[in-house]
């Protein structure tokens, strides 16, 4: 896996969602004879498995939710109360199928047609790799990983996926929303000529914390904790940002060939925010020399942007999940601007063709490749900035360096430790620089 290089590389097109459809009339049924319910399992039940499910049932397939898994019980009780109670006899998990601790997805993916992989992100490689191994449909959400061998995993487990002809939809919504889709078909066709430039923002105030309750291990802690853990997380630039460094990497139809930037901790530096950056800067180098200036933090009180723009050698386009898009010409003047008006929600359309694919039995959606090349960016990104270093794609897929922990279990250490104040390393740029890369 380690000769992966740039040629290897499938461009993300739009046609319907970005998808690659490769529909096959060897795809077999998945259902009990005679029955059109398609039966999902539910690995991860926090707040973002829970949507999903939600998600699922707006699908207006025939959905049952059969299985259930988390680490933790509190987190899949709540959910399984929750949906229970807003979809009543769908909600078909006994005790018995009910699944706690780190191999609880093992079983849950047994018993299901298709599973939705809701953890934090640093499990995402084995969980999927284990639903593929079954033969599951997947949707899992994004990003798919948080270090380079996981992106490796992943990769293979996307070519294992396709030859088995199951369908993988990645949570990367934006390739779903129709504001997106009708500007790049528009941008694919010429309408703004060739784009040399762009710039991507995920500005915001942060998201939650999670204090050290008395008597918890260290893997508890940083597992309640995920967001502010490389090995969980993999950092906001990872996590978060992906979402709109994938639309970089749409618009452009490849991958950069480079990445350099800069971040650090300058607001966020108490000790209960790991050991995560609060802010990014990074250029996006391609192969033709465009550059895509790329930028997330999260600082409090101060304006918020999260949107994408780019300009291309006949005009410019901004985008924004607020369901914006908006083109012109190289004089100034609107040719295209999308209609807000009536649009989908992007988180169950997604669902939605998922679904739809499943209970026509076609083979349609294969995200999981282009997912992880946009993992893969947000990881060179975030390394780039750990390091200080420009950092060349084939280089960065080489990387051995493997964040999760040795074995999953709540007395286990995590790699990554506090020191005796509670403090946990941050990275400094131009020094140990081995520990990232």
């Amino acid at each position: 896996m380690n000769t992966f290089n740039r040629r290897n590389f499938m461009k993300a097109g739009t046609t319907l969602a970005a998808t690659t459809l490769l529909t096959s009339t060897s795809f077999g049924k998945i259902f009990t004879a005679g029955s059109d319910e398609i039966k999902i399992a539910l690995v991860g039940c926090g707040g973002r498995g829970t949507g999903a499910t939600f998600d699922a049932f707006a699908s207006g397939q025939n959905i049952k939710l059969v299985a259930m898994a988390d680490a933790f019980k509190d987190n899949l009780d709540t959910a399984y109360n929750t949906l229970k109670e807003k979809f009543g006899d769908k909600i078909d998990v006994p005790d018995s199928r009910k699944y706690i601790g780190f191999d609880g997805y093992k079983a849950a993916i047994k018993e299901a047609d298709v599973v939705l992989l809701a953890t934090p992100p640093g499990f995402r490689p084995l969980h999927f790799e284990e639903a593929v191994n079954a033969g599951k449909h997947v949707f899992m959400e994004k990003p798919v990983a948080v270090d380079i061998p996981g992106i490796r995993k992943v990769l293979a487990s996307a070519e294992e996926a396709k030859r088995k002809k199951l369908n993988v939809v990645v949570g990367l919504q934006r390739r779903y929303q129709n504001n997106y889709r009708e500007a790049i078909k528009r941008i694919q066709d010429g309408a703004i000529g060739d784009i040399y430039s762009g710039q991507v923002y995920w500005n915001s105030g942060g998201v939650w914390v999670r204090p050290r309750q008395a008597g918890q291990s260290e893997m508890e802690y940083q597992m309640r904790n995920w967001y502010y853990f490389n090995w969980l997380c993999g950092d906001h630039i990872v996590e978060q940002h992906v979402h709109n460094i994938d639309v970089a990497n749409w618009v452009k139809g490849k991958y950069p060939i480079s990445i350099q930037g800069t971040g650090s901790r300058a607001h966020r530096t108490e000790k209960e925010y790991g050991e995560i950056y609060d802010n990014f800067a990074v250029e996006l180098t391609y192969d033709d020399g465009t550059v895509v200036y790329s930028q997330c933090r999260h600082f409090e009180g101060i304006s918020n942007r999260v949107d994408e723009t780019f300009q291309g050698s006949k005009g410019r386009v901004y985008m924004s999940a607020g369901n914006q898009a908006v083109l012109w010409d190289a004089r100034g003047n609107e040719i295209y601007r999308h209609d807000p008006k009536g649009n989908p929600n992007a988180y169950q359309q997604e669902h939605k063709e998922l679904f739809e694919a499943i209970a026509k039995n076609e083979y349609k959606f294969d995200n999981a490749e282009y997912g992880a090349y946009s993992t893969l960016t947000g990881i060179i990104g975030r390394l780039a900035c750990y390091t200080g270093k420009v950092i060349k794609w084939d280089k960065a897929l080489l990387s051995e360096i493997d964040l999760s922990p040795a074995n999953y279990a709540w007395d286990a250490q995590p790699k990554v430790l506090p020191d005796e104040n509670g403090i946990y390393k941050v990275a400094v740029p131009g020094i140990d620089t081995e520990l990232y890369i």
